[in-house]
């Protein structure tokens, strides 16, 4: 009924004090603010239990004082709970609040993980409430003028570099008409207050002087790493604009993302170390997505094989990495990312992960890995190892078939198979984070197309990549090796099966071994051939027993 231990989410508090009201409320305050949790009063920071107070006994009207002592009010759940039997402890839920949770008297806490590991609570500063009210899309600080910024601090300059790129990639031609201040405010760079223009943070960050963002907005930095095991090979940093930002890191990364050739037809394919577009929208979701509160460069490290894009801010409320394929777009900074949209920096559904994940799997590359996130930064590691052009071949060719892109789901689910082999409906639903019924739908087309092949009855069905596929890979020996161990696995089901009962029916190896009557019958016939089984009866009083070679 008790956890172990102490978390950001629960907390031990002893009421042999008793514990003053005040505390208690404080530690409401602290937990609301950050990700809620359960107080459990009258047990020690040991976790040894020791009961509640005579003072709190009438735990009912505990709910109504802390709700009475927080403002905005805070409504908890209190309930009463005997885990020796005898002694009693109260259970205090405290909701995750999306606002700035204070006491009456005007304390505001958070909770955080010390570096030893410990669960504290500690002052919650005013400069760091923006950054929550933004994770809650609460406030978007990118369309709030900035303290002290005056159009002096825009670069023209910058402003005409925003319209060439702007017809370079497509973007909405009907801002190159607009004279410059109908074309700032019409992509938020500036925001009208009291009568006077002001640069809002968006338009400091797309068309601002360096030396005013440097002075203005000093969270702003992007930094390029290259490593070699300890030694660093380059390590630059840039304050500029966000165009011309991004293209410096682009010039110093094309060196490094050589680019062959694959004949396909009639055709010569490019095929990258790594898709620029994919890194061109990884690289941009950084900057748009970032805590513009907190300090700290988004980095872009070269590591090895592996490319890795981090930057300061976790995943904003509502977002997590089990619906990051599927979760409608939630920006940090709403009014930057509509801007990089109508600029064409970016995929304007706002689904650029999915164009990440289609650059680096139709290539046959491992899945991006966004494991290494936590919350307070976003890592994404993208692989630079070489392309398997046996499965670009397969992609391309299956596309040309249909005429269309394959679905982003199709290639997730190709890259597992090829990946771990043999998984069910259920399993491959979780990678492309959507419905069973969903991963089916999707797995019917690939087995019509012939790449995926299912094994066993419906309730058991699983998939492997289908023999075509594992001959175009090379792979002939691998499909061979998991049909082998499929037999063996049934032939020794059956075996144990008519070794405990004595004999068996064909409809009890369909649901043993999850097979259709067809599958069931081919496998009885061939351990009847060897010997192995020997029929008796006929009809429906067909049943097997133990043949000669038993």
């Amino acid at each position: 009924m008790i956890p172990q231990k102490e978390s950001l989410t629960v907390e031990f508090k002893s009421d042999r004090g008793p514990l003053s009201d005040r505390e208690l409320i404080e530690t409401v305050v602290c937990m609301a603010n950050s990700k809620g949790g359960v107080i459990y009063l009258g047990v020690e920071d040991n976790g040894v239990v020791t009961g509640v107070h005579k003072n709190h006994q009438d735990y009912q009207g505990l709910a109504a004082l802390i709700s009475n002592r927080t403002t905005p009010s805070v409504h908890v759940r209190v309930k009463s709970l005997f885990p020796d039997g005898k002694t009693r402890v109260l259970r205090i839920e405290v909701p995750k609040m999306t606002q700035i949770i204070a006491t009456t008297d005007g304390v505001i806490k958070r909770r955080r993980i010390q570096a030893n590991g410990t669960p504290s609570c500690v002052p919650f500063p005013p400069h760091e409430f923006n950054s929550r009210l933004a994770s809650f899309r609460k406030m978007d600080i990118s369309a709030l003028p900035v303290p002290e910024a005056t159009l002096d601090d825009l670069d023209p300059i910058q402003r005409a570099r925003l319209r060439q790129f702007i017809e370079r990639n497509s973007g909405d031609e009907v801002l190159l008409e607009l004279e410059d201040i109908r074309f700032d405010s019409a992509l938020g760079l500036i925001i009208r207050e009291d009568d006077v223009w002001r640069p809002t943070l968006t338009g400091l960050l797309l068309i601002g002087r360096e030396a005013s963002l440097r002075r203005l907005v000093p969270t702003h930095e992007i930094a390029f790493q290259m490593l070699e095991g300890e030694k660093v090979r380059l390590n630059e940093f840039t304050r500029a604009p966000l165009i011309q930002a991004l293209e410096w890191v682009e010039t110093l990364f094309k060196p490094l993302n050589p680019e062959t050739e694959m004949q396909v037809g009639l055709f010569r394919v490019p095929v990258p170390r790594l898709d620029r577009r994919a890194f061109r929208e990884a690289l941009a979701n950084a900057v748009i997505h970032r805590d513009y509160s907190k300090l700290g460069a988004v980095h872009v490290r070269i590591e090895g094989d592996m490319l890795t894009i981090s930057n300061p801010g976790g995943l904003v409320e509502g977002v997590t990495l089990n619906n990051l394929l599927t979760t409608e777009p939630r920006p940090r900074n709403p009014s930057l990312a509509d801007a990089c949209k109508r600029i064409g920096l970016v995929e304007r559904t706002g689904r650029g992960v999915d164009i990440i994940y289609r650059g680096l799997l139709r290539y046959g590359k491992p899945r991006p890995d966004y494991s290494r996130t936590d919350n307070h930064t976003v890592v994404l590691r993208l692989s630079l190892s070489e392309a398997n052009l046996a499965f670009l071949h397969l992609v391309l060719r299956e596309e040309e078939r249909t005429e269309k892109p394959l679905p982003i789901e199709s290639l997730i689910i190709l890259s597992v198979l090829q990946e771990q082999k043999r998984l069910t409906r259920n399993e491959l639903a979780s990678f492309i984070q959507r419905t069973p019924a969903d991963a089916g739908r999707t797995l019917e087309a690939l087995v019509e197309a012939g790449l995926v092949q299912p094994h066993g009855a419906t309730r058991g069905r699983t998939y492997t990549l289908s023999p075509q596929v594992y001959k175009e890979l090379g792979a002939t020996v691998e499909y061979a090796r998991q049909v082998g161990f499929d037999r063996l696995q049934q032939e020794q089901l059956v075996r144990n099966y008519v070794r405990q009962t004595g004999s068996i029916r064909r409809a009890e190896v369909m649901d043993l071994c999850r097979l259709d009557q067809g599958q069931a019958y081919r496998l009885l016939k061939r351990m009847v051939g060897a010997g192995i089984l020997k029929r008796q009866g006929s009809k429906r009083g067909t049943h097997y027993v133990p043949g000669e070679k038993f």
